[in-house]
């Protein structure tokens, strides 16, 4: 008949408690040996009673050695740890101070730069003072010219960008006021003959070339011609 499983809880009953610690007790022990014996591994067992006392097991000639080399192997690699942390820390407080120190060395020389804190500088220390002021100054004002110029540049952009708005709308007017200008002006074009040989030598042995007005050339080509020229006119000559 095979045992039932037994409930993992305290035994209430003090007799049956003692009586099962002795069994268990001494089964262990003889576990830890078996172990120690069989694979031939270094056992330590400690085990305290109820009532204080101690009932201990280990493979070695001294338990003290084996908690020696116990606490080494689970403590090392905390203080390995703690001291690495221990480390960082002191280098980010190195790292607080240095630039604790800059900041304190920039807020003394800003105060100088605003004529505070003067009575303890020497001459060389003042002659230096002066000259950082110089230079400083020196490459304000440049920035200044340069803004100045580019604001400058702006300006006449934005006129001649209004002045050619204002031509290209007197244009886009004249040509909707003669809308007949640019028929005629199509036509011209279209009926015009290809220039070919014998264009060429027709013009040579006519021998006569005329000069001054042209009849082809519409009012409205002439004036589209001039208003193109003006626009031209106006704009600078770096913007060409």
């Amino acid at each position: 008949m095979g045992r039932g499983k037994v409930e993992l809880k305290r035994i209430e009953n003090k007799i049956n408690r003692q009586v099962t610690f002795a069994k268990r007790r001494n089964g262990l022990l003889k576990k830890a040996y078996e172990l120690s014996v069989l694979c031939d591994a270094e056992v330590a067992l400690i085990v305290f009673s109820s009532r204080g006392k101690l009932y201990e097991f280990c493979s070695s000639p001294s338990m003290h050695k084996t908690l020696e080399k116990y606490e080494r192997c689970s403590y090392g690699t905390l203080q390995a740890n703690h001291q690495s942390a221990k480390e960082t820390q002191q280098a980010s407080y190195e790292e607080y101070i240095k630039l604790k120190e800059k900041h304190e060395a920039l807020q003394h020389l800003q105060r100088q730069f605003f004529g505070e804190d003067l009575g303890r500088l020497g001459l060389e220390e003042l002659e230096q003072l002066e000259r950082q002021l110089g230079s400083s100054l020196g490459q304000t004002r440049n920035q200044l010219d340069k803004l100045s110029e580019l604001q400058r540049k702006e300006e006449m952009l934005l006129e001649a960008n209004n002045i050619l708005s204002m031509k290209l709308e007197e244009i886009n007017a004249a040509r909707r006021s003669h809308p007949w200008a640019a028929e005629e002006q199509n036509i011209t074009y279209s009926n015009q003959p290809a220039h070919s040989e014998g264009s060429f030598g027709h013009l040579h042995s006519n021998g006569t070339l005329h000069f001054g007005h042209n009849p082809g050339v519409t009012a409205h080509q002439r004036t589209v011609a001039t208003s193109e020229q003006d626009v031209h006119s106006l704009i600078p000559g770096w913007m060409l």
